[in-house]
């Protein structure tokens, strides 16, 4: 097994508030995982894991967004963080918002890799 990601934010988003556009955030970090073998990188199959493992515990999640991808906004009720997760272009993403700790992160990329017994690839990208 490769060397665990430690999901160490450099940037976190600011959240905005605006009376005609809602609810902004300036500035992103991101961190796409992408399994290793070229053959899993099927959405359904990637957002099918996903649930599986939010469907335990210590999540919940809910998925409001009428979009043609999966979205779900996550808490972890034992690191107490919030944060996004996507799933798109064969890949799964960790969206950061705020006040988001890598401890949440890494739980669920251990959860991900535990139940998948796959190899992942973990990068990230920030908009600052």
């Amino acid at each position: 097994m490769t060397e665990e990601p430690s999901f160490a934010i450099s940037h976190r988003p600011e959240r905005r508030y605006s009376r005609h556009a809602g609810l902004e955030y300036e500035g992103s970090t991101v961190f796409s995982l992408s399994p290793a073998n070229p053959g899993d990188h099927e959405n359904e199959a990637l957002d099918e894991l996903l649930q599986d493992v939010l469907d335990g515990e210590p999540y919940t999640y809910g998925d409001w967004f009428d979009l043609p991808m999966a979205l779900y906004l996550v808490h972890d009720t034992e690191t107490g963080d919030v944060f996004r997760v996507s799933v798109r272009d064969g890949r799964i993403e960790f969206h950061v918002l705020p006040e988001t700790d890598p401890d949440g992160l890494r739980a669920l990329y251990r959860r991900l890799a535990a139940r998948s017994e796959r190899e992942w690839i973990v990068e990230s990208s920030t908009d600052a």
